[in-house]
């Protein structure tokens, strides 16, 4: 039976009674719960890389800016603690703020990853990344995993923490999970709900445009400064005709989100976009190998 805690001691009494009782490695997957099959998919890739694997819920309000969704960001902690139990979690952390942030948000001390958490989604959402790094490095002070799951879809947000798991030597493994998606392409992700209809039938457009620009990419062997310029700029046209508003159509290095070169050849590449469909802001990526 999956077991429940509500603060960091409760929680720690559990991760060390698993490993009392055969746990040699403990597995983590923090979410913001509204869970789907892509969270499903990062417990299962847990799981078989370790002997228990804790799970966390928390809508975490420090990565949400002015006019963001955090009053209504899904919440629906029964349905998913039914799920993450009928797929083998052991232990659901289930915190509250008060309980994370004793002396109140503005207090809090931060972990911020400086460069990478600038650009793309951190240029226009000042502080967001800031708000990850912060809470995800506290789950992890207090869970003491010794490996940590993530999905590829906020590609972004998996660069930071691994970035911030070398820098602060974590001593933990992060393994990225590939994007789980719909069978029309769309990636998974707990604000689809957000999407009418309409804008439901138009979101696989943003999946489509990256996997049209990832062929160009690779037809393309050598392609210097201007040409990458093109490309980007033809996949916010591309976004634009679909509907959406883009924020940013982005070809960067895999490894560590920097602009390629004059005269790309051979490297393993990356293209990022960020665009609104209505009020709703989506993200995705294709990784490219030119």
């Amino acid at each position: 039976m999956m077991q429940r805690a509500s603060d960091g001691a409760e929680l720690r009494a559990i991760v060390r009674s698993l490993r009392a009782h055969g746990a040699g490695r403990v597995a983590f997957v923090p979410t913001m719960g509204a869970l789907h099959d892509g969270h499903l998919a990062l417990v299962k890739t847990a799981r078989e890389h370790a002997d228990a694997v804790v799970v966390s819920i928390f809508v975490n309000p420090l990565q949400f800016g002015a006019g963001e969704d955090f009053s209504r960001y899904p919440r629906q902690i029964e349905r998913d603690a039914a799920l993450l139990e009928s797929i083998g979690a052991d232990l659901l952390f289930l915190p509250n703020v008060a309980s994370l942030f004793p002396h109140g948000q503005e207090a809090q001390s931060r972990v911020e990853v400086p460069v990478l958490s600038d650009i793309l989604c951190g240029a226009s959402r000042p502080g967001h990344f800031v708000g990850v790094t912060t809470i995800v490095s506290k789950l992890f002070n207090l869970v003491q995993a010794d490996l940590a799951v993530f999905g590829e879809k906020d590609f972004q947000q998996l660069a930071i923490i691994r970035r911030m798991v070398a820098d602060l030597n974590f001593p933990l493994e992060i393994i990225g999970q590939p994007t789980t998606r719909e069978t029309d392409g769309l990636a998974m992700s707990s604000r689809n709900a957000y999407l009418s209809d309409d804008e439901r039938q138009r979101a696989p457009a943003l999946y489509a445009t990256l996997r049209l620009m990832a062929e160009q990419l690779r037809q393309r062997h050598h392609m210097g400064r201007s040409d990458i310029e093109r490309l980007e700029a033809e996949g916010r046209a591309a976004l634009l005709v679909s509907g959406f508003m883009p924020d940013y159509v982005a070809i960067r290095r895999a490894d560590d989100l920097s602009e390629p070169d004059e005269g790309v050849g051979d490297e393993n590449l990356v293209i990022l976009a960020a665009a609104r469909l209505g009020q709703t802001r989506l993200i995705d990526n294709i990784r490219v190998s030119t």
